[in-house]
């Protein structure tokens, strides 16, 4: 297994390994390690069936819960990524945010396959929540240091979200409901169970207010966060390529869609990943 961490702030490359295998525990452990270390991995290389896609995602954790995306025939815990040739509906996923942030135990991984990848344009951007919650300036990192962000799933599916009743012709298959006008709670500087790091825990995705804040001071705050965790120097651009499996994680790293793609197809599947989410400061 070759190594090839990127020159960012995070993410890594892994070749050499061939996923269509069972993973040994030594193997599984050494991923998880760099998993932890470099929050993005993206295994290159590979030609995976969704029964590939799935036991490697056990190796992380337990599948978790997709809200709001439908599942593919035969396999409730994989939804499809999917963007026609022709289509044009507003880019999915576009927004910085963590997945599915909004729950009350929200996901610790997500585990992205790259099936039907175009030739220009779809990459990723993935950053490091770690790298933005140490660069905080120190006033707002002493202001933010005990606050807990407000989470929902309203602008992207509710009834009038983003996807919702007015979102006709997009091939993807998403179920918007009013379940998501509900909120959460969770600390905005939120320490990762496994590695002990603060990580800053927001995104203009799902972010909404700060609980005990007037809605104007919130937003204000909120802008000033969201510009600085999205700095190009704490960025990792993922490139596709067909055959790459991504694994990130959503408890501190933050990820946007780009387009650049339309006239081509493209198609990736999608698991999300449960596991140890919190732990007491």
């Amino acid at each position: 297994m070759q190594v090839l961490p990127q020159d960012a702030s995070c993410g890594a490359l892994i070749k050499g390994l061939d996923l269509r295998q069972a993973l040994t525990d030594a193997q599984i452990a050494e991923i998880r390690s760099l998993w932890l270390k470099h929050q993005v991995l993206a295994f290159t290389d590979q030609d995976l069936a969704i029964e590939d896609i799935e036991r490697f995602a056990l190796t992380i954790g337990p599948f978790g819960v997709d809200p709001f995306f439908k599942s593919i025939p035969g396999h409730p815990h994989v939804a499809q990524v999917r963007r026609n040739a022709d289509e044009r509906t507003p880019l999915f996923a576009e927004s910085w945010h963590s997945d599915w942030s909004f729950l009350a135990e929200p996901p610790a991984a997500t585990v992205l396959y790259g099936n039907v990848i175009p030739p220009v344009g779809g990459d990723t951007l993935f950053a490091n929540q770690y790298a933005a919650w140490d660069s905080l300036p120190a006033d707002l990192k002493s202001l933010l240091a005990d606050k807990q962000g407000i989470h929902s799933a309203r602008r992207g599916y509710a009834r009038d979200g983003a996807y919702g009743e007015k979102d006709k012709g997009r091939s993807m298959a998403i179920r918007y409901s009013d379940s998501a006008l509900a909120t959460q709670l969770h600390p905005i500087a939120r320490v990762h169970p496994e590695t002990g790091r603060t990580a800053l825990f927001a995104s203009p995705g799902y972010t909404i207010g700060i609980d005990g804040m007037s809605d104007d001071e919130a937003a204000a705050i909120l802008r000033t966060v969201f510009k600085h965790q999205s700095r190009p120097e704490v960025v990792y651009r993922h490139r596709w390529s067909q055959g790459t499996l991504v694994l990130w994680d959503n408890r501190c790293v933050n990820h946007a869609a780009t387009g650049g793609y339309d006239g081509y197809d493209r198609l990736l599947h999608r698991i999300t990943v449960g596991g140890p989410t919190s732990r007491a400061a």
